[in-house]
């Protein structure tokens, strides 16, 4: 740890001495916790992070319209517009990649849920379904169940490790809501969780935010962090001791996503990928979502600020968006592509500037809480290695299926835990009419889906993954919602 003298000099060095103008004020206990701190900081890089972010902030977004291009169609895969038999083999060679312990899925999950309006991670959030489920227990179920069918499939007994990367928010509360779970019947030593670092913040002409008088406003470094923790963690090894090959990576908050997806990770193994991108079609020219395409020939992911509306709105012969790819931070990464980017790319990967309302203590030692962006949060992303791939592709899917996140607290337009919810309904409502079940509302009306919310029809992923098995369950039943098939549920309609 620092002594006060070096953490002087440093400080000085990089031009934030004022970081220790409440030194007196503080207790014994204080003096240690912020020297402790300060100790943890990139001291030596200090001076370049506030310059750099200062810079980042006062530069307006460049255009890229002249270079943007389209990923070119032969890197790209389809559910939409694929025929039942090559998805199928997509889907087989996936099954049979995770029967052999080659996959793993990494769960970015470092954020703090500050939009959604709670102080715990958004993977403990219930959004109000039948069974009061949270993210983290869907998620969790999802694994089970696609070990289940692999090892069905192929007489295994495999295992998909989940890797969690949490930051110094969500760790502790996150460790702790497993073990009270009991890691929701998962093999504890299979959920491997880790830390991501934390960058401080920083005001608009480069200083270092205090957000008391002996502690540092510090943000997690974006899920792009990712390739800093993996190192960091000594998590490729563990991957490495597993066996494992390929990972799918996803962000917390997608309600709807699919673990381990058997059909993207057997198309982009099949494609001899090293780096893949789920992507839906955007909805309209100017939703907020980025773009996966090229730029110059190098494939990334361009923001929507980025593009001239006009750009936007290119359309082809047949009336398509031409640049209509939204990314849904849904990825597949082999761990020799992971191990490269740390080895060789990580240090160049680029840093994303996010203006932010962060707490303070003025010079006058009073707590303030800012009604407007006072600091800057610099961040990596997770897309941010996509130019280093070699062979990178592109799996689209289809939004009503796998794309719903949850951002925002109700009352809000968009990505709320009632769009949420009936995003997730409405897919079991679909699922239970298509193994050729109906469903009654309250008053004992036929439930067509068409209008308004969706019924309270809710499938555990314990019975069924994706769709598939309902058919011997439910052919021919009427079905009075609320209706929850969970694996009692479904053990007494097999026994009818």
């Amino acid at each position: 740890m620092l002594s006060l003298e070096e953490a002087k000099s440093c400080l000085e060095s990089a031009g934030q001495s004022h970081l220790l103008q409440f030194w007196p004020e503080l207790s014994e206990e204080e003096k240690g916790s912020f020297l402790l701190e300060l100790s943890q900081l990139d001291l030596k890089g200090l001076k370049d992070h506030c310059e750099g972010a200062a810079q980042a902030a006062a530069s307006p977004a460049a255009s890229l319209d002249r270079d943007i291009e389209p990923v070119p169609p032969e890197f790209i895969g389809s559910v939409r517009r694929s025929d039942k038999n090559t998805l199928a083999d997509w889907e087989n060679e996936g099954l049979l990649q995770i029967s052999e312990n080659r996959v793993g899925v990494l769960l970015l999950a470092g954020g703090q849920g500050t939009r959604l309006g709670v102080r715990y991670p958004k993977g403990m959030y219930d959004v109000g379904l039948p069974s009061s489920k949270t993210l983290y227990q869907i998620q969790a179920e999802r694994i089970h169940k696609i070990q289940e069918l692999a090892d069905l499939k192929h007489g295994s007994k495999c295992t998909v490790p989940w890797y969690i990367m949490t930051s110094e928010f969500t760790l502790d509360p996150t460790e702790k809501f497993f073990k009270e779970n009991r890691y929701f019947g998962l093999e504890p030593s299979n959920v491997v969780m880790f830390e991501q670092r934390m960058i401080p913040a920083v005001t608009f002409d480069g200083k270092v935010i205090l957000q008391s008088k002996g502690k540092l406003a510090m943000a997690p470094d974006g899920n792009g962090g990712l390739y800093r923790a993996l190192v960091d963690n000594e998590v490729l090894q563990d991957m490495e001791k597993r066996g494992v090959e390929y990972l799918h990576v996803y962000c917390v908050d997608n309600i709807l996503v699919k673990m381990a997806d058997p059909a993207f990770i057997g198309f982009c193994v099949s494609k001899g990928a090293d780096c893949g991108a789920k992507v839906v079609e955007k909805a309209y020219p100017t939703e907020p979502v980025g773009v996966v395409c090229r730029v110059g020939g190098v494939q990334q992911v361009v923001e929507y600020s980025e593009i001239q509306p006009e750009t936007a709105e290119r359309r082809g012969p047949g009336g398509e968006l031409v640049f209509s790819a939204g990314n849904i931070c849904n990825h597949f990464l082999t761990r020799a592509f992971l191990l490269e980017v740390a080895q060789k790319f990580e240090g160049q990967l680029k840093q994303h500037v996010a203006l932010k309302k962060v707490p303070f203590v003025d010079r006058c030692g009073n707590q303030v809480k800012p009604t407007k962006s006072n600091g800057i949060k610099m961040e990596k992303f997770v897309f941010d290695v996509f130019p280093f791939s070699r062979h990178f592709v592109v799996f689209e899917v289809v939004r009503e299926d796998e794309f719903s996140p949850l951002k925002n607290a109700d009352g809000a337009a968009l990505d709320t835990p009632t769009t949420a919810r009936h995003s997730l309904l409405a897919q079991h409502c679909r699922w239970a009419r298509a193994a050729g079940a109906t469903l009654l509302d309250g008053q004992g009306n036929r439930v067509t889906g068409q209008d308004g919310p969706p019924a309270q029809c809710e499938i555990s992923p314990l019975v069924s993954y994706f769709g598939e098995g309902l058919e011997p369950l439910l052919r021919g039943k009427t079905l009075p919602t609320p209706f929850l098939l969970d694996e009692k549920r479904a053990k007494e309609l097999q026994d009818l």
